[in-house]
């Protein structure tokens, strides 16, 4: 494997930012640099690409029918100091989105959201705060605003706050898809709904492959 390096962003990438999520069957490639995504059968010859490899459990099947609730959850209190802080953030990180280079987006999403690497973890009620800011503040913004844009701005918020955020990015199969969350100080998805505990992270703040031991909260 190629030798890893800091970017100016403060995450720690592998030369070549890729990441092969491995199942028995399949094998998720995931290129962090350009956000391509591709599938392979799982192979010497894929594991051994020079990524960074992330085992994924095998799933018994359900051909995508795990069961959904349809009525939205209750949205939690949202402290006004947190709103209003949410407003320039969510800004920010579309700005960061729009501008530039198309095929960087991912990768400049990723960075923001890895910012806060080395601050203090955030408490479980700072995170919930986060999320539920940022997703109020988005609400009437006109561009594509999804699961990695949510959690990269949530990211970026805490880092205005001077905490860690344990920003997640990961993969699920049956059927194989990504998505990206904040995890609280004890790993769990942070606001997501109870499904997200079936993705395996393959980036984090300390970079590409599987998450970390959980930091100690500090006051």
């Amino acid at each position: 494997m190629d030798a890893d390096h800091t970017n100016p962003g403060g995450c720690t990438v592998s030369r070549t930012n890729t990441v092969v999520a491995r199942s028995s069957h399949v094998s998720v490639v995931i290129d962090y640099d350009t956000g391509t995504t591709e599938l392979r059968p799982t192979s010497d010859a894929v594991t051994a690409m020079g990524a960074t490899v992330v085992s994924l459990p095998d799933t018994v099947p359900t051909w995508g029918t795990v069961e959904q609730s349809t009525v939205p959850p209750e949205p939690g209190p949202i402290p006004m100091g947190w709103r209003i802080a949410a407003v320039p953030v969510v800004l920010a990180t579309a700005v960061t989105w729009a501008a530039g280079k198309h095929h960087e987006r991912f990768s400049r999403l990723i960075r923001l959201a890895c910012l806060g690497r080395d601050l203090p973890p955030a408490t479980l009620s700072q995170a919930r705060y986060a999320v539920r800011a940022v997703r109020w503040a988005a609400q009437l913004l006109p561009m594509r605003w999804a699961c990695l844009e949510d959690s990269t701005a949530a990211a970026l918020l805490l880092t205005v706050t001077r905490r860690r955020a344990e920003w997640r990015h990961g993969v699920a199969l049956d059927p194989v898809r990504l998505h990206a969350w904040i995890a609280g100080p004890d790993g769990a998805p942070v606001e997501e709904p109870a499904d997200t505990a079936l993705y395996t992270p393959t980036y984090t703040p300390d970079g590409p492959g599987s998450a970390r031991a959980t930091r100690g909260v500090r006051p």
